[in-house]
């Protein structure tokens, strides 16, 4: 078995199966470690925020002893730019009909930040406007220019908090259009995925759902797996009466198309009892019958060798001929079935969660569930791609992986594929 393992790391499918799957696990794994938040902790009051880098307000009111960048050091900050008669022609543009369009009252002299927003997003200096004069069109003109002067001049600042008290760093004064290095503010969030509509990190989210998914996947196959390899097994060696109950009841489950009988199965569960544990047995208990049929394929061909004829003579027992002379020449397929159920079980999983069957749980998040509440809150009509494109990736890598990974261990494995 070792050394058809060695030999499977030496087929080119099966080498880049597990690179894939390496690397998709280890971003899986570390990823969420060197995340500056939880999983499911929400850091975003805005929808659907696209991938960025972003400075949290609250942060920079509820940190100690960290480095702050400041917007605005000084309350009065624009009304040291704009004067009152300043402040006046804006309103004068702003609010006559034929220029800003705004209502009469709209601005307040005192609201600088209201007033500078509505000003450099509605007055253009190369529009001039009909029925305004050439002289008071210049006259605007050179008023702006003025204005977005004085305003790259103030800058921002980085201060230190001592003592309850914000005390600015003078060796670290930016102007407006100077770059500022993001490893001297510590109040930053980078979003390399964004967030969801919950305002939660899909980064650090995706991370922890590649793993339980995997953890679900893989306790789902190795219930699949037991359970087939257990009834192929009796099945195939047995014959008999015990062949043909066993035949019926995997023929029965045949008949029922597996994912009608796990929507069924899953529905009758209460969303309480739906935890990723209960959601991997069920889909264990009901992807085992195409292994039991194949496996029972492999005994039937092989209770009749001669070694197993040898130890039946020798007196030996049913369960040591089955353990010891049979199912040793049945683990190279187990291993790959094995390797498929994991596969199926994470796509089963998300096609459940999608329905809305899947796992009820606020503690963590699967593959399947991100894709659930990205379909639920309207991510695609948003146009939040980084909501489920990168679930969609995860999946696809894991579920292409592995079976790259299966059909190498075939071309091992399998006498006919290899000589070819």
């Amino acid at each position: 078995m070792k050394r058809q393992i060695k030999q499977a790391f030496k087929t080119p499918k099966f080498l880049v199966g597990f690179i894939i799957f390496a690397v998709t696990l280890t971003l899986a794994l570390v990823y969420p470690l060197i995340s500056s938040v939880t999983p499911l902790q929400i850091v975003s009051r805005q929808n659907f925020t696209p991938p960025g880098i972003y400075i949290n307000i609250q942060d920079v009111v509820q940190a100690r002893d960290r480095r702050y960048l400041l917007l605005e050091v000084d309350e009065n900050r624009l009304a040291n730019i704009l004067g009152v008669e300043d402040a006046q022609v804006m309103i004068n543009f702003l609010e006559d009909e034929r220029f800003g369009g705004f209502a009469s009252g709209t601005f307040n002299i005192y609201d600088e930040a209201t007033l500078l927003y509505a000003w450099n997003t509605t007055y253009d200096p190369d529009v001039r406007h009909q029925g305004m004069t050439l002289a008071a069109h210049n006259h605007l003109v050179r008023f702006n220019e003025l204005l977005q002067i004085a305003l790259d001049q103030y800058g921002v600042f980085l201060a230190i908090e001592y003592e309850g008290e914000l005390i600015l760093d003078e060796f670290n004064q930016f102007e407006g259009r100077d770059f500022v290095n993001l490893n001297q503010i510590v109040n930053t969030h980078i979003f390399p995925l964004g967030t969801d509509n919950f305002g939660r990190d899909v980064a650090t989210q995706l991370g922890t759902a590649v793993l339980v998914s995997l953890q679900l996947g893989l306790i789902a196959g190795l219930i699949a797996t037991a359970i087939g390899l257990s009834f192929g097994l009796l099945s195939g060696y047995l014959g008999g009466f015990i062949d043909d109950a066993i035949l019926f009841i995997t023929n029965l489950f045949t008949v029922i198309p597996g994912f009608v009988l796990l929507i069924l199965i899953s529905h009758a569960l209460s969303p309480g009892a739906r935890g990723v544990g209960v959601v991997a047995i069920v889909i264990g208990l009901t992807s085992w019958p195409w292994t039991c049929r194949s496996v029972r394929s492999q005994v039937l061909s092989l209770r009749n060798r001669d070694h197993v004829n040898l130890s039946r003579l020798s007196g030996h027992g049913i369960f040591h001929i089955i353990l010891k002379d049979i199912l040793p020449y049945t683990m190279s397929y187990v291993v790959m079935a094995f390797i498929l159920q994991i596969s199926s079980a994470i796509l089963a999983e998300a096609q459940l969660s999608i329905l809305g069957l899947g796992p009820s749980t606020a503690d963590t998040a699967t593959l399947g569930l991100m894709m659930y509440w990205s379909q639920l809150f309207s991510a695609w009509q948003m146009g939040a791609w980084w909501a489920f494109v990168p679930v969609i990736l995860a999946i696809a890598a894991i579920s292409f992986s592995m079976n790259l990974m299966n059909t190498g261990l075939d071309q091992v494995f399998n006498p006919q594929l290899r000589e070819g």
